[in-house]
């Protein structure tokens, strides 16, 4: 099945998506015809029609690109599966829940790696001085861990911490990357002059060879509540496969973090929830005065559909400090120097959290992630060096926080103590996107315990 308004580099991790609208016939394309246009564009696939071969231009694609959003109803890797299977005849093989499986390098092409080929998006995240100063002084102010050392940088982008770690007096980076970007990335390392230190390899970490093993990995993997897009995987296998017994990981730890909040969102989500499902309402009526087929058959699915959309997708959001009603939990924390596939494929954690703000309504979580520049244990760093991206009002970063709304609020007062356990499992369609689980409750002195609330959300 193929669904309208859906196009392949519409999974990003930009904050200031908006719907896409190209207008005319072409912004109500089937989805397929953006999975072709994107293989087409990077010579993966050859598209014969009656006309003969068609053959679509990178410039189309960038424009696409540059007005692509989040989807509002089909994910783009459903869509990117729907075409495999109906081109193959085959089912795709399936991710297990523990992320065991391996997706197809073609689709997951199209809904991963694609975003990250485009300049527009590389520039998003280098004009995070968040996330670039603390790569930054991670680098320079450890600049021993660098001076005279291979370094491999897994997923390079533009090749800005490849650059770094050669001026800091590395004597060999390899910086690898998977998409085009490559191109861009020798350029800027040509133009900065060092070519001699930096060598820009095409590839993914898992299939390139290097000719020698590293003393340092570097690599900015992390995406929204940290585990999204699952890069962490590959950052393993280059940590496995090619660093050196003594080497260290850059960063060298991770925290994940998840608090109750209060926020308007929820009340928002809801309004747009009725209003599509009036939308639906009236197009059944009309569908039926005027065509004479009563499509009534399908509220349930559509609701259910729209629902999983509006109310149980995570929402991105840069909160307010003081919408957080309790002591943060940590819920998670990596040693990258460590930590497994397994580790990473599922998440369980129990939490507990005081409620001391008085009265209060909670909304929903928001769960948000830190990483650490540390060294190791027999080679710390001279400088410790933090990445946060909790909330914050004058240190916000291009990842925000993800908050997971509850429908309804909980209503809760000063004592309460919120309990709970979340655990976190990749998607069985596409094992970058995640599938989340808190079982919560609160508890409240003179009172039974309550029977947990099961909740369900996904982040895309």
């Amino acid at each position: 099945m193929l669904h309208s308004g859906a196009c392949p580099v519409c999974v990003t991790r930009g904050r200031n998506s908006k719907a896409m609208d190209l207008g005319g016939e072409l912004g109500n394309c089937p989805s397929w015809f953006w999975i072709v246009a994107l293989l087409v564009a990077h010579g993966c696939l050859t598209v014969n029609c009656a006309e003969g071969t068609t053959a679509l231009s990178h410039e189309l694609l960038q424009s696409a690109a540059e007005r692509a959003a989040t989807c509002s109803l089909v994910s783009l890797n459903q869509c990117a599966e729907d075409v495999n299977v109906e081109n193959t005849g085959k089912e795709k093989p399936e991710v297990g829940a523990n992320g065991g499986g391996k997706a197809d390098k073609g689709a997951d092409y199209a809904n991963y790696f694609s975003t990250y080929a485009f300049l527009y998006h590389q520039k998003e995240m280098l004009s995070d001085r968040v996330r670039m100063d603390a790569y930054y002084h991670a680098i320079f102010d450890n600049a021993r861990h660098f001076k005279g050392k291979t370094v491999l940088d897994v997923g390079t982008g533009s090749g800005i911490l490849a650059i770094w770690s050669a001026q800091a007096g590395a004597r060999k980076v390899y910086a690898v990357e998977a998409t085009d970007m490559a191109a861009h990335a020798r350029a800027l390392v040509a133009g900065n002059n060092l070519e001699d230190v930096v060598e820009v390899i095409q590839g993914s970490i898992e299939d390139i060879t290097l000719p020698e093993q590293v003393d340092v990995i570097i690599s900015e993997w992390m995406g929204y509540f940290l585990v999204r897009e699952s890069m962490f995987d590959s950052v393993i296998h280059a940590r496995d496969r090619w660093l050196k017994p003594s080497g260290m990981m850059y960063p060298s730890h991770a925290r994940m973090f998840l608090a109750p909040v209060e926020t308007s969102l929820g009340e928002r989500k809801i309004k747009q929830f009725e209003h599509s499902m009036a939308v639906w309402d009236r197009f059944t009526r009309e569908t039926a005065d005027k065509y004479g087929v009563d499509m009534r058959v399908l509220n349930d699915p559509y609701r259910e559909e729209q629902r999983k959309y509006f109310l149980q997708t995570s929402v991105w959001n840069s909160l307010n400090p003081n919408q957080i009603i309790g002591e943060p939990a940590l819920v998670k924390e990596f040693d990258c120097l460590t930590a497994t596939l397994e580790e990473v494929s599922v998440i369980r954690s129990q939490f507990r959290v005081p409620i001391g703000f008085g009265s209060s309504k909670i909304d929903g979580f928001a769960g948000w992630f830190d990483v650490h520049f540390r060294g190791r244990s027999s080679d710390p760093a001279d400088n410790e060096i933090e990445l946060t991206t909790a909330p914050s009002l004058n240190h916000t970063t291009h990842w925000g926080q993800q908050v997971f709304l509850l429908h309804p609020p909980i209503s809760a007062r000063n004592g309460d103590v919120l309990v709970g356990e979340l655990e976190i499992t990749r998607s069985k369609h596409n094992h970058r996107l995640m599938d989340v689980t808190v079982a919560h409750t609160l508890e409240r002195q003179g009172s039974a315990p309550a029977t947990p609330t099961i909740s369900t959300f996904f982040i895309k």
